[in-house]
């Protein structure tokens, strides 16, 4: 997704969020950007290149997002804060899983020169770094499993809906659910015409577009969405009237916000609190058969005590989800143990 215009703010200007936000501003959105980008990578790609801004143009018309690795540090300050914000929930069960990008899972679908190792190497370190009562949630098992079908999406960094929904099958065991089957839902694609953000960023053309897929409960609950900073509520998880805009994977949840609450109407009384990037929004569907409440922040957004929200909403379920490429580049994690002594 193109960065939009962020919001002033002091804290923002202290921090420097909001500096950052708007380099990136004005970096996306200048005059005509696509042709531009465009243009160089038709030029490239004529001269046999595989590598536009970042992107590889691999097999089977999928782009992927190289790897980069995080500075000298920040890993290891990153993980610090995970575990002093475990250290600080004893009485929370806490559940964390990194999903891995196309990159490391689909490494085949690479340039002969290209390597998505790099990814899982920096993965297995914090996987054996000592994460207290987290738990870990391996899902690249059943992606590497499934990787013939399409569980990442040709023109975009995210998963599809699909690959959601087999990590969300990962998530029963250890949560203490029972997950729903396939046969449970009614799949319907909604579009056929979908550029992701690695079209974008690459500029590689000719490609064939993706498609977006919705996994609807053959028995529907009772949803209700409020988007707290925005103060607006909704009684759906999909916005479909983005499915005409650019940026379609916005269909679910409008994108991402700092704090939304969803409420289910399932009796059992579970809340649960996900601390996620846009990887989760389409696997949280699934989980709204199984928490009475479930409230999402994004700490890209969310200037929240992530702690005391825990202790006012009488959480006892928390989940990290994010893919690992976000874990790496954004520095915003750090922040869930700011109010930790």
């Amino acid at each position: 997704m193109l960065q939009q215009l962020p919001a002033f703010s002091l804290q923002t200007l202290g921090s420097g969020k909001f500096t950052s936000e708007f380099e990136a501003y004005i970096a996306d959105q200048f005059m005509e950007r696509d042709f531009w980008i465009g243009l160089k990578s038709d030029a490239d790609q004529g001269l046999g290149k595989k590598e536009s801004n970042g992107v590889y143009l691999g097999k089977d018309g999928y782009l992927i997002q190289k790897f980069t690795p995080p500075e000298k540090g920040d890993l290891e300050d990153k993980v610090k804060a995970v575990q002093a914000f475990d250290q600080a929930t004893p009485g929370l069960r806490k559940y964390m899983m990194l999903v891995p990008t196309a990159a490391s899972i689909l490494e085949d679908k690479l340039p002969p020169y290209a390597s998505g190792g790099g990814e899982r190497v920096y993965w297995d370190k914090i996987k054996d770094s000592p994460l207290g009562d987290i738990r870990w949630i391996d899902v690249s098992p059943v992606l590497e499993a499934n990787k013939e079908q399409p569980v990442y999406y040709k023109t975009d960094h995210h998963w599809t809906t699909k690959g959601a929904f087999l990590a969300y099958r990962e998530l029963g065991a250890p949560m203490g659910f029972t997950p729903k089957h396939e046969a449970d839902f009614n799949i319907r694609q909604v579009t056929s015409q979908f550029y992701g953000s690695l079209y974008s960023k690459s500029g590689f053309r000719h490609l064939q577009p993706d498609s977006i897929e919705l996994y609807d409960p053959k028995t529907p609950g009772n949803i209700s969405v409020d988007y707290v900073d925005e103060q607006q509520r909704a009684d759906s998880m999909y916005v479909m009237e983005n499915l005409t805009k650019k940026d379609k994977y916005t269909v679910f949840f409008n994108g991402n916000h700092g704090l939304i609450r969803i409420t289910t109407g399932n009796p059992d009384g579970r809340r649960l609190l996900i601390v996620k990037d846009s990887y989760a929004n389409s696997l949280i569907p699934f989980l709204t058969t199984h928490f009475s409440e479930i409230d999402v922040i994004d700490l890209r957004y969310y200037e929240g005590d992530v702690l005391k929200l825990t202790e006012d909403r009488q959480i006892r379920d928390l989940l990290i989800l994010y893919n690992i490429t976000t874990f790496f580049e954004d520095p915003s994690i750090k922040s869930i143990a700011d109010s930790v002594e």
